[in-house]
């Protein structure tokens, strides 16, 4: 059913992910259409009044004089974006103006400079909706300009479509930062920058800047609707796909368990193997089988997935048989040829409640290449064995054969000082929940010093399960510990891997020896060197 949840799930966000992200590429592409509008709309008034302008100064018409009023009266009529059209000094202050205004020796311009632009654009006081009247000058070349005042109403605007106009702020700036006209303001949806989405605008004609800012919430409501439809398919498809998770988790027994017999009985649980190392001489000392199932499409499946549900069915004792058998055939000739590799095989609390083991240990290494003396047999602390006695009794005999017997995962489960005590094994494993903490916990390596101490009293080996870093192998060596596996070393690995493993850490232990060798006949050489030279 968590499967199920999740695959229903999963769409939903990628779907989210999608849609916003077409959302905000949406927004942006409109907030740069605003921008342009913004300065087309600028680029023309300008454009528009400067050849206004240009016109009148061809036309010598530029004086205050009565007719050359009554022009620019005309010209103010014909053209509906200028307020007024008037003459200014060199001063840049008003000399006549159209219509009549009081001139007051107010300043619409700055002074006239010999090296000054023929045309000039500034901004007045006088607003509308947000804009400004702008004022557009022609220098006439005599200390006098013609200027023109652009109605603020033709660049007060506000493009765009509605989901953005209720939250973006727009703003259209002239050269040094003279702002021209702006509208709207954040909203409090979003109020840090990286929340927000801004666009810039530059005109190619003119020092004009549009720039056009929204909060990233804002795109979203272009594809609310989508999200609905895709909320609602989503939601039907997860009640679908926990429907056939119900199903499935509710199927009848006997249907789920001839599952499991078709598995076991067509050999997809098979064996995996994991190195046992000597941390001092770093040497191969054998491997723990591990079984994984390998399912007809070739997903191997970690045994926390069907472990319980084999052991509770009974099906791990066939499931064991297998593994010994399949290890046998996998690495007996490795193991013919290196009689001191160990092999441990995982046995289960139900294991020692009957004899049956020990003959499938016989039958099935009495004529294999690996020896009993090879064969290492691991009970777990974790789940309590029912009738101590007969396990001691089963573990004796084993031992009687030359099997010898581990406790698994010591220090986390049950059975603790009585099981050391009752059942006589011969080798004890530190579990990873130790190790892990044993470079950082004063209290883990108390436990794990205590645990070395309490082997080397009884006569027992000692390894150390899941080590997965340098430090714990120094800390390891130097509570007198020796033996470890974990990732450090290497992984569970099919059969022909852990061979190629074997035969590599091998060679690499000849060569280490090699290298001492040569090291130690030319310390002597030295040495001899060094006498007779005294001797002389």
């Amino acid at each position: 059913m968590l499967i199920a949840l999740v695959l229903a799930v999963t769409p939903l966000f990628a779907i989210n992910i999608i849609l916003n992200q077409y959302a905000e590429r949406r927004a942006i592409t409109e907030m740069e259409a605003m921008g342009q509008v913004s300065i087309r709309r600028a680029e023309e008034a300008i454009s528009t009044t400067v050849s206004l302008l240009q016109r009148l100064d061809r036309d010598n018409v530029q004086t205050c004089d009565a007719e050359d009023r009554v022009i620019y009266e005309k010209q103010i009529v014909e053209h509906g974006m200028v307020d007024a059209i008037g003459l200014a000094d060199a001063s840049g202050q008003r000399m006549c103006i159209i219509p009549d205004r009081e001139l007051a020796g107010q300043m619409i311009l700055p002074p006239v400079r010999s090296d000054g632009p023929l045309v000039g654009i500034g901004m007045l006081e006088r607003s509308f909706l947000g804009a400004h009247a702008a004022v557009i000058s022609w220098d006439l070349k005599d200390q006098t300009r013609l200027f023109a005042e652009v109605t603020p109403a033709v660049i007060a605007m506000d493009p765009g479509p509605e989901y953005l106009r209720s939250y973006r702020r727009a703003e259209l700036r002239l050269g040094n930062n003279l702002l021209w006209y702006n509208v709207g303001g954040y909203n409090s949806e979003a109020s840090t920058p990286g929340d927000m989405l801004s666009v810039e605008v530059r005109s190619e004609l003119y020092p004009l800047v549009a720039k056009v800012v929204a909060p990233v919430s804002a795109a979203s409501h272009v594809v609310q609707d989508l999200k609905v439809v895709a909320t609602a398919a989503c939601a039907g498809i997860a009640i679908l796909f926990v429907a056939i998770g119900v199903w499935l988790s509710w199927r009848p027994e006997s249907e789920a368990n001839d599952e499991f017999v078709a598995a076991v009985r067509n050999g997809e649980f098979i064996p995996f193997y994991q190195p046992v190392m000597d941390i001092e001489t770093h040497r191969l000392r054998g491997c723990e089988v591990l079984m994984r199932w390998r399912r007809p499409n070739g997903m191997i499946v970690s045994p926390g997935q069907f472990m319980a549900y084999a052991e509770n069915n009974g099906h791990i004792f066939d499931m064991t048989r297998h593994m010994m058998r399949v290890s046998s055939e996998e690495v007996g000739e490795l193991y013919g040829e290196n009689p001191d590799l160990k092999l441990s095989i995982n046995l289960f609390a139900g294991h020692f409640l009957d004899r049956e083991v020990i003959g499938d240990i016989k039958s099935i290494f009495e004529k294999s290449e690996i020896s009993y003396q090879q064969i290492v047999v691991e009970v777990t602390e974790r789940h309590p064995l029912a009738d101590m006695e007969l396990a001691r009794k089963i573990i004796a005999e084993l031992q009687a054969l030359g099997v010898r017997v581990a406790l698994d995962d010591v220090g986390t489960g049950h059975g603790g000082m009585a099981y050391l005590q009752k059942l006589g094994v011969d080798i004890i494993k530190i579990d990873k929940m130790f190790i892990d903490s044993i470079s950082s916990d004063d209290s883990s390596t108390t436990i794990v010093d205590s645990m070395v101490e309490l082997a080397d009293n009884l006569g027992m080996g000692i390894i150390a399960e899941g080590v997965e870093q340098e430090e714990q192998i120094e800390r390891l060596l130097e509570l007198g510990v020796t033996a470890a596996q974990g990732y450090y070393f290497a992984q569970p690995m099919p059969a022909d891997e852990f061979i190629a493993f074997a035969e590599k850490t091998e060679e690499e232990a000849r060569e280490r020896a090699r290298m001492a060798a040569e090291a130690a006949a030319a310390e002597q050489a030295a040495a001899e060197a060094a006498m007779a030279e005294a001797a002389a």
